[in-house]
């Protein structure tokens, strides 16, 4: 072949490419949008997306017409079911893109973003205050409040522990991060074994294992804005990224610092992750399982992938809710379970497929 037609080769591989990954964010953003109302509109009270979207209109750009509608419709769409489902599809976007970036990081394909101990300190602080009142002072917020400062606490002790006598590495975060995260899950243990209250003791372990029970629309408001940011700065840094997923010589030739993308993205993605814990407790496997698809659909290039993960992730999620509220209505089930339906034969089929190679 000529070298003259190799860089039309080059840019034929690129268009199909964009194509391709234009292709898939449209048809993932229009999921998702048919996704809301859909979901919004699946209950104990079935009510038609017409009129969901029609309740979400006249609260969010004032559409007259809310005599069409009762009272009640309206507030189980504008206040239950609205807050619950735009929650899971934030919560779902943040972890799937924060296993993007720590699967790069640390150049390990079963990173995810638990790793880091934020999701056992968030389960601290939710269970001391679930099971003793510690942060009654912040009111309604009280538990949100303790589980993203149990969260934050979890973050800061990992990044102490991993600078002990020497620098911060992916590999040194790694290990305190589980080292943290097993030391945090027993402090909630003995918090669980110490309470006298059975149904508080419930209602930890319920939580542990994940759930949007709780949304509201204060909790969108922090959560959304952070996970906003947080995919805003990875978007920023994706070039680097792809320098990074190459090898820490291949970037430094590149200009980038592996060990201040590391530290930087590594404190972003945590922070993302503990306000998503904090208002949605431990739900595993998304942050594991969408970023393989998401690279089976577009390839490996960041400033691809990331996208489309975060869409996969909050559209998984709000179906993954969905089926949560509904499988044994009236009872609801964890949403960690059904997540984990899903994640862990892909798991399976992801260690067979690294054993193969």
């Amino acid at each position: 072949m000529s070298p003259a037609v190799l860089p039309a080769a080059d840019d034929l591989g690129r268009a199909t490419r964009r194509r391709r990954t234009a292709a898939w964010t449209g048809g993932l953003g229009t999921l998702l949008v048919l996704s809301v109302p859909l979901a919004v509109g699946l209950g104990p009270v079935a009510i038609p997306p017409g009129t969901v979207a029609a309740v979400l209109g006249h609260h969010l750009v004032g559409f007259p017409g809310d005599a069409a509608w009762g009272p009640a419709q309206d507030s189980i769409v504008w206040l239950v079911r609205a807050p619950r489902v735009l929650l899971g599809a934030v919560v779902g976007a943040a972890l799937a893109m924060a296993g993007v970036a720590l699967q790069t990081l640390v150049r390990n394909v079963l990173a995810e973003p638990y790793l880091l101990g934020v999701s056992a300190g968030a389960s601290t602080g939710a269970a001391a205050t679930i099971l003793f009142g510690v942060g009654s002072a912040l009111g309604g917020g009280a538990l949100t409040g303790s589980a993203f400062l149990g969260a934050l606490g979890a973050i800061g002790l990992v990044f102490a522990v991993a600078g002990l006598g020497g620098a911060v590495t992916s590999v040194r975060l790694l290990l305190a991060g589980v080292a943290v995260g097993y030391v945090l899950q027993a402090v909630t243990s003995f918090m669980i074994f110490a309470s006298d209250s059975p149904e508080g003791a419930r209602a930890v372990l319920f939580w542990l294992l994940g759930s949007l029970a709780r949304a509201d629309w204060a909790a969108v408001a922090v959560v959304a804005p952070t996970t906003a940011v947080t995919l805003a700065l990875l978007l920023a840094w994706s070039r680097r990224f792809d320098a990074l997923a190459v090898g820490d010589d291949t970037a430094r030739a590149l200009g980038t610092d592996p060990a201040r993308l590391r530290l930087g993205a590594l404190l972003a993605v945590a922070l993302c992750t503990g306000a998503a814990v904090a208002v949605s407790g431990g739900i595993g496997f998304v942050g594991l399982v969408v970023p393989h698809v998401a690279r089976l659909c577009v390839g490996g290039a960041h400033r691809r992938v990331l996208p489309v993960a975060a869409l996969i992730g909050a559209a998984f999620l709000i179906w993954a809710d969905v089926v949560a509220r509904l499988a044994f209505a009236p009872r609801e089930l964890p949403l960690g379970i059904v997540t984990a339906v899903v994640g862990a034969p892909f798991l399976l089929v992801l260690v067979r497929r690294l054993r193969a190679a």
